[in-house]
Protein backbone atom coordinates (compact mmCIF):
# COMPACT_ATOMS: atom_id res chain seq x y z
CA UNK A 1 0.00 0.00 0.00
CA UNK A 2 1.25 3.46 -1.34
CA UNK A 3 2.01 5.96 2.01
CA UNK A 4 -1.07 8.03 2.65
CA UNK A 5 -0.22 11.71 2.46
CA UNK A 6 -0.56 13.81 5.80
CA UNK A 7 -2.52 17.21 6.11
CA UNK A 8 -1.72 18.59 9.56
CA UNK A 9 -3.99 20.65 11.29
CA UNK A 10 -2.22 24.04 9.40
CA UNK A 11 -2.77 22.99 6.35
CA UNK A 12 -6.57 22.48 7.26
CA UNK A 13 -6.98 26.21 8.19
CA UNK A 14 -4.41 27.25 5.38
CA UNK A 15 -6.52 25.79 2.60
CA UNK A 16 -10.56 25.81 3.90
CA UNK A 17 -11.95 29.61 5.37
CA UNK A 18 -14.63 29.03 7.27
CA UNK A 19 -16.94 30.39 4.94
CA UNK A 20 -15.87 28.48 1.95
CA UNK A 21 -16.29 25.28 4.36
CA UNK A 22 -20.22 26.76 4.95
CA UNK A 23 -20.77 26.99 1.03
CA UNK A 24 -19.16 23.08 0.47
CA UNK A 25 -21.84 21.97 2.93
CA UNK A 26 -24.53 23.77 1.89
CA UNK A 27 -23.75 23.09 -1.59
CA UNK A 28 -23.82 19.58 -0.78
CA UNK A 29 -27.28 19.61 0.34
CA UNK A 30 -28.17 21.46 -2.14
CA UNK A 31 -27.08 19.11 -4.36
CA UNK A 32 -29.37 16.19 -3.54
CA UNK A 33 -27.54 14.40 -0.40
CA UNK A 34 -29.45 12.56 1.73
CA UNK A 35 -28.05 12.92 5.10
CA UNK A 36 -30.01 9.50 5.95
CA UNK A 37 -27.72 7.40 3.68
CA UNK A 38 -25.09 7.79 6.63
CA UNK A 39 -24.61 4.78 8.76
CA UNK A 40 -24.77 5.04 12.60
CA UNK A 41 -22.16 6.69 14.69
CA UNK A 42 -20.35 3.80 16.77
CA UNK A 43 -19.68 5.04 20.15
CA UNK A 44 -17.99 2.82 22.97
CA UNK A 45 -17.32 3.47 26.38
CA UNK A 46 -13.42 3.49 26.94
CA UNK A 47 -13.86 3.12 30.75
CA UNK A 48 -12.96 4.66 34.11
CA UNK A 49 -14.97 7.45 33.07
CA UNK A 50 -11.81 8.37 30.72
CA UNK A 51 -14.27 9.26 27.51
CA UNK A 52 -15.34 7.25 24.31
CA UNK A 53 -14.39 6.21 21.25
CA UNK A 54 -16.21 7.21 18.15
CA UNK A 55 -16.14 5.44 13.93
CA UNK A 56 -18.13 7.41 11.61
CA UNK A 57 -17.79 6.64 8.09
CA UNK A 58 -19.50 7.88 5.30
CA UNK A 59 -19.62 7.54 1.33
CA UNK A 60 -21.08 9.57 -1.09
CA UNK A 61 -21.12 7.85 -4.58
CA UNK A 62 -17.53 9.88 -5.07
CA UNK A 63 -15.44 9.17 -2.33
CA UNK A 64 -15.57 7.53 0.88
CA UNK A 65 -14.02 8.00 4.36
CA UNK A 66 -13.97 7.73 8.09
CA UNK A 67 -13.16 9.85 10.92
CA UNK A 68 -12.00 7.87 14.15
CA UNK A 69 -12.14 10.19 17.34
CA UNK A 70 -11.92 10.10 21.10
CA UNK A 71 -13.95 12.56 23.25
CA UNK A 72 -11.90 13.07 26.58
CA UNK A 73 -13.55 15.40 29.36
CA UNK A 74 -10.31 15.05 31.22
CA UNK A 75 -8.03 16.63 28.23
CA UNK A 76 -8.55 20.22 29.24
CA UNK A 77 -7.46 20.09 32.16
CA UNK A 78 -4.25 18.88 30.30
CA UNK A 79 -4.40 21.26 27.73
CA UNK A 80 -5.38 19.23 25.12
CA UNK A 81 -8.66 19.35 23.19
CA UNK A 82 -11.51 17.52 24.54
CA UNK A 83 -11.60 16.02 21.03
CA UNK A 84 -8.65 13.93 19.50
CA UNK A 85 -9.54 12.31 15.56
CA UNK A 86 -8.22 11.65 12.38
CA UNK A 87 -9.45 11.11 9.45
CA UNK A 88 -8.85 8.59 6.53
CA UNK A 89 -10.23 9.09 3.48
CA UNK A 90 -9.82 6.20 0.65
CA UNK A 91 -9.04 6.08 -2.74
CA UNK A 92 -12.07 6.79 -5.15
CA UNK A 93 -11.18 3.90 -7.44
CA UNK A 94 -9.41 1.31 -5.35
CA UNK A 95 -10.60 2.01 -1.87
CA UNK A 96 -7.29 2.61 -0.29
CA UNK A 97 -6.37 4.72 2.31
CA UNK A 98 -4.42 7.73 0.63
CA UNK A 99 -5.03 10.84 2.64
CA UNK A 100 -4.88 11.28 6.41
CA UNK A 101 -6.48 14.53 7.65
CA UNK A 102 -5.74 15.96 11.36
CA UNK A 103 -9.25 15.21 12.10
CA UNK A 104 -9.29 17.57 15.41
CA UNK A 105 -8.95 20.27 12.55
CA UNK A 106 -11.54 18.79 10.38
CA UNK A 107 -14.17 18.79 13.59
CA UNK A 108 -13.00 22.57 14.27
CA UNK A 109 -14.05 24.00 10.53
CA UNK A 110 -16.56 21.39 10.08
CA UNK A 111 -18.85 22.08 13.23
CA UNK A 112 -19.52 25.57 12.65
CA UNK A 113 -19.53 25.71 8.69
CA UNK A 114 -22.68 23.24 9.64
CA UNK A 115 -23.63 25.82 11.96
CA UNK A 116 -23.01 28.50 9.86
CA UNK A 117 -25.41 26.95 6.85
CA UNK A 118 -28.62 26.85 9.51
CA UNK A 119 -27.37 30.04 10.55
CA UNK A 120 -27.57 31.78 7.86
CA UNK A 121 -31.43 31.03 7.24
CA UNK A 122 -32.88 30.93 10.29
CA UNK A 123 -31.28 34.76 12.22
CA UNK A 124 -32.08 38.31 11.24
CA UNK A 125 -30.15 39.67 8.43
CA UNK A 126 -29.29 42.26 11.12
CA UNK A 127 -26.84 40.39 13.74
CA UNK A 128 -25.80 42.99 16.34
CA UNK A 129 -25.11 40.85 19.55
CA UNK A 130 -24.33 37.13 19.81
CA UNK A 131 -23.98 35.05 22.96
CA UNK A 132 -21.84 31.98 23.19
CA UNK A 133 -21.70 29.32 25.75
CA UNK A 134 -18.70 27.52 26.10
CA UNK A 135 -15.18 28.48 25.85
CA UNK A 136 -13.15 25.85 23.64
CA UNK A 137 -12.09 25.56 20.03
CA UNK A 138 -15.92 25.65 18.70
CA UNK A 139 -16.52 28.77 20.74
CA UNK A 140 -14.18 30.21 18.82
CA UNK A 141 -14.61 28.78 15.48
CA UNK A 142 -18.70 29.82 15.85
CA UNK A 143 -17.65 33.38 16.07
CA UNK A 144 -15.18 33.00 12.97
CA UNK A 145 -17.89 31.58 10.98
CA UNK A 146 -20.59 33.94 12.45
CA UNK A 147 -18.69 36.64 11.13
CA UNK A 148 -18.20 36.15 7.63
CA UNK A 149 -21.83 35.86 7.47
CA UNK A 150 -22.84 38.23 9.74
CA UNK A 151 -21.53 42.56 10.57
CA UNK A 152 -21.75 41.06 14.57
CA UNK A 153 -20.38 44.15 16.86
CA UNK A 154 -20.99 42.20 20.21
CA UNK A 155 -20.36 39.10 21.15
CA UNK A 156 -20.93 37.61 24.82
CA UNK A 157 -18.52 34.95 25.83
CA UNK A 158 -20.18 32.44 28.88
CA UNK A 159 -18.04 30.14 30.44
CA UNK A 160 -17.59 28.26 33.88
CA UNK A 161 -14.41 29.51 34.47
CA UNK A 162 -13.88 33.72 33.93
CA UNK A 163 -10.32 33.54 32.89
CA UNK A 164 -11.50 30.94 30.19
CA UNK A 165 -13.88 32.85 29.00
CA UNK A 166 -12.25 36.50 28.87
CA UNK A 167 -9.75 34.76 26.78
CA UNK A 168 -12.14 33.10 24.55
CA UNK A 169 -13.27 36.66 24.01
CA UNK A 170 -10.11 38.19 23.81
CA UNK A 171 -9.19 36.07 20.58
CA UNK A 172 -12.45 36.34 19.49
CA UNK A 173 -11.99 40.41 19.62
CA UNK A 174 -9.28 39.90 16.89
CA UNK A 175 -11.22 37.96 13.92
CA UNK A 176 -12.98 41.16 13.31
CA UNK A 177 -11.07 42.60 10.58
CA UNK A 178 -13.80 44.79 8.94
CA UNK A 179 -15.60 46.46 11.26
CA UNK A 180 -15.22 47.23 15.15
CA UNK A 181 -16.16 44.27 17.69
CA UNK A 182 -16.66 44.67 21.74
CA UNK A 183 -16.19 41.25 23.29
CA UNK A 184 -16.46 40.16 26.99
CA UNK A 185 -16.45 37.20 29.24
CA UNK A 186 -18.73 35.90 31.85
CA UNK A 187 -19.35 33.18 34.14
CA UNK A 188 -22.63 31.11 34.17
CA UNK A 189 -23.88 32.31 37.27
CA UNK A 190 -23.12 36.10 36.53
CA UNK A 191 -26.37 38.17 36.40
CA UNK A 192 -25.83 39.74 33.27
CA UNK A 193 -25.86 36.53 30.86
CA UNK A 194 -29.92 36.15 30.84
CA UNK A 195 -30.00 40.44 29.88
CA UNK A 196 -27.27 38.90 27.16
CA UNK A 197 -28.65 36.40 26.13
CA UNK A 198 -32.44 38.35 25.79
CA UNK A 199 -30.54 41.03 23.58
CA UNK A 200 -29.36 38.35 21.11
CA UNK A 201 -29.90 37.44 17.55
CA UNK A 202 -27.74 34.19 17.39
CA UNK A 203 -27.02 32.36 20.82
CA UNK A 204 -24.61 29.30 20.50
CA UNK A 205 -24.54 26.51 23.03
CA UNK A 206 -21.22 25.08 22.25
CA UNK A 207 -20.91 23.22 26.38
CA UNK A 208 -20.02 19.78 28.01
CA UNK A 209 -23.19 20.54 29.85
CA UNK A 210 -26.26 17.98 30.55
CA UNK A 211 -28.84 20.64 31.74
CA UNK A 212 -30.31 23.31 29.95
CA UNK A 213 -27.50 26.06 30.07
CA UNK A 214 -30.04 28.89 29.66
CA UNK A 215 -33.83 29.99 30.38
CA UNK A 216 -36.79 28.27 28.51
CA UNK A 217 -38.44 32.40 28.55
CA UNK A 218 -34.85 34.08 27.78
CA UNK A 219 -34.77 33.65 23.65
CA UNK A 220 -36.64 36.63 21.90
CA UNK A 221 -38.95 35.65 18.77
CA UNK A 222 -36.64 35.40 15.61
CA UNK A 223 -33.87 34.99 17.48
CA UNK A 224 -31.44 31.63 16.15
CA UNK A 225 -30.20 29.34 19.03
CA UNK A 226 -27.16 26.86 17.84
CA UNK A 227 -27.01 23.34 20.28
CA UNK A 228 -23.86 21.67 19.70
CA UNK A 229 -22.47 20.18 22.78
CA UNK A 230 -23.46 16.84 22.56
CA UNK A 231 -24.59 13.80 20.36
CA UNK A 232 -25.84 11.66 23.79
CA UNK A 233 -29.71 10.95 23.91
CA UNK A 234 -29.79 11.76 27.90
CA UNK A 235 -27.93 15.15 27.50
CA UNK A 236 -28.98 18.46 26.28
CA UNK A 237 -27.99 22.02 26.80
CA UNK A 238 -31.31 23.23 25.80
CA UNK A 239 -35.09 23.31 27.84
CA UNK A 240 -38.14 21.72 26.83
CA UNK A 241 -40.31 24.75 27.28
CA UNK A 242 -37.84 26.52 24.63
CA UNK A 243 -37.88 23.53 22.11
CA UNK A 244 -41.70 23.34 22.57
CA UNK A 245 -42.08 27.17 21.33
CA UNK A 246 -39.88 27.41 18.50
CA UNK A 247 -39.02 26.62 15.32
CA UNK A 248 -36.61 23.24 15.11
CA UNK A 249 -34.23 22.00 12.79
CA UNK A 250 -31.99 18.85 12.65
CA UNK A 251 -29.68 17.51 10.54
CA UNK A 252 -31.64 14.22 9.99
CA UNK A 253 -34.57 13.01 11.53
CA UNK A 254 -33.53 9.55 12.16
CA UNK A 255 -29.84 10.61 13.86
CA UNK A 256 -31.96 12.88 15.78
CA UNK A 257 -33.90 10.18 17.15
CA UNK A 258 -30.86 8.54 18.26
CA UNK A 259 -28.71 11.22 19.61
CA UNK A 260 -30.15 14.58 19.78
CA UNK A 261 -30.85 14.63 23.45
CA UNK A 262 -31.95 18.48 23.73
CA UNK A 263 -34.87 17.63 21.16
CA UNK A 264 -35.28 14.11 22.52
CA UNK A 265 -36.05 14.69 26.05
CA UNK A 266 -38.33 17.82 24.78
CA UNK A 267 -40.57 14.99 22.97
CA UNK A 268 -40.78 12.46 25.92
CA UNK A 269 -41.63 15.17 28.05
CA UNK A 270 -44.78 16.13 25.60
CA UNK A 271 -43.70 19.39 24.59
CA UNK A 272 -42.72 18.89 21.21
CA UNK A 273 -44.00 16.74 18.11
CA UNK A 274 -41.24 14.91 16.00
CA UNK A 275 -43.41 15.72 13.11
CA UNK A 276 -42.77 19.51 13.72
CA UNK A 277 -39.11 18.90 13.71
CA UNK A 278 -37.62 19.91 10.51
CA UNK A 279 -34.44 19.02 8.59
CA UNK A 280 -31.53 21.31 7.50
CA UNK A 281 -32.28 20.27 3.91
CA UNK A 282 -35.93 21.48 4.43
CA UNK A 283 -34.26 24.75 4.77
CA UNK A 284 -31.91 24.48 2.21
CA UNK A 285 -34.19 24.04 -0.35
CA UNK A 286 -36.58 26.52 0.94
CA UNK A 287 -39.06 23.60 2.35
CA UNK A 288 -39.39 25.33 5.72
CA UNK A 289 -38.22 29.15 6.56
CA UNK A 290 -37.22 31.53 9.43
CA UNK A 291 -39.92 32.05 11.92
CA UNK A 292 -40.06 35.87 13.17
CA UNK A 293 -42.98 34.79 16.23
CA UNK A 294 -40.87 32.31 17.91
CA UNK A 295 -37.61 31.23 18.58
CA UNK A 296 -35.34 29.22 15.97
CA UNK A 297 -33.85 26.36 17.20
CA UNK A 298 -30.90 24.39 15.37
CA UNK A 299 -29.94 20.91 17.30
CA UNK A 300 -26.74 19.64 15.62
CA UNK A 301 -25.01 16.25 16.64
CA UNK A 302 -22.28 16.57 14.14
CA UNK A 303 -22.75 13.63 11.14
CA UNK A 304 -19.97 11.63 9.63
CA UNK A 305 -21.09 13.35 5.95
CA UNK A 306 -20.05 16.82 6.79
CA UNK A 307 -16.57 14.99 7.27
CA UNK A 308 -16.30 13.88 4.00
CA UNK A 309 -17.53 16.86 2.51
CA UNK A 310 -14.41 18.56 3.94
CA UNK A 311 -11.72 15.45 3.48
CA UNK A 312 -12.72 15.58 -0.40
CA UNK A 313 -11.56 19.14 -0.85
CA UNK A 314 -8.56 19.52 1.55
CA UNK A 315 -7.21 16.00 -0.44
CA UNK A 316 -8.29 18.13 -3.99
CA UNK A 317 -6.54 21.21 -2.69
Amino acid sequence: MQQPRWVDAAAVRRTLSPDRARRLIRRELADGLDPASDPARLVADVGDGRGQLLVMPSTNGRAAGVKVLTVAPGNPARGLDRIQAVYVLMDADTLAPSVLVDGTAVTSLRTPAVSAVAIDALAPEEVESAVIFGSGPQALGHAEALLAIRHTTSVTVVGRREDAARATAQRISGLASTHPLTTRGLTVDDPQVEAAVREAQVVVTATSAATPVLGDDWVADGACVVAIGSHEPHRRELGSALLGRSLVVVEDIGTAHREAGDVILAAAQGALDWADVHTLADLVHGRVERATDRPNVFKSVGMAWQDLVIAEHLARA
